[in-house]
């Protein structure tokens, strides 16, 4: 037994802490956008719009321990008479990281980093299509872990593929 308590007290380095960490900062709105092109007559349109949604994430490093991991989100809605509104907004958060493999870190940026941020950059949307006098828009929840196996898997074939193949 007390081989184990020794062997547990040399692993942690005299105090040195050497486990991966990563801790959410702080998260906010960087940019938002809303139009209503063709209000007031928009609010008398019996048509239905139909509902545009595009997602991008990006992920940069403002520091050696953090990142901005940022999701814009762009929608866009489409009737017989024209666009009802557009919607950009860029979310974003900071992420403290330490110790993480290397290869452990895109898939978070990517994946688990979206998935945490995602619930509030939906709020925030749906506010603002309320505010701008529309029904609010609540996404459904998105997988970003599938999303990004199946961006991971394309490259690994996109990367197998003789250069100048269309």
């Amino acid at each position: 037994m007390a081989d184990a308590t020794d062997h547990i007290t040399t692993n942690l380095g005299n105090g040195a802490d050497t486990a991966p960490q990563i801790a959410l900062i702080s998260q906010y709105v960087k940019d938002l956008s809303f139009e209503n092109p063709n209000a007031p007559a928009v609010y008398q349109w019996q048509d239905q719009p139909q509902i545009d949604v595009q997602f991008n994430i990006g992920a940069e490093r403002v520091a050696d321990d953090v990142l901005e991991i940022a999701l814009k989100i762009e929608v866009k809605a489409v009737a017989p008479q024209g666009t009802a509104f557009a919607v950009e907004l860029l979310y974003a958060a900071l992420f403290g990281m330490r110790n993480v493999p290397e290869d452990q870190v895109q898939p978070f940026m990517l994946a688990e980093a979206p998935r945490l941020i995602f619930p509030f950059a939906r709020r925030v949307l749906a506010d603002a299509i309320r505010d701008g006098g529309f029904p609010p828009l609540l996404l459904d929840p998105i997988d970003f872990g599938s999303l990004y196996l199946q961006q991971a898997e394309q490259m690994e074939v996109t990367a197998g593929e003789p250069a100048g193949h269309a």
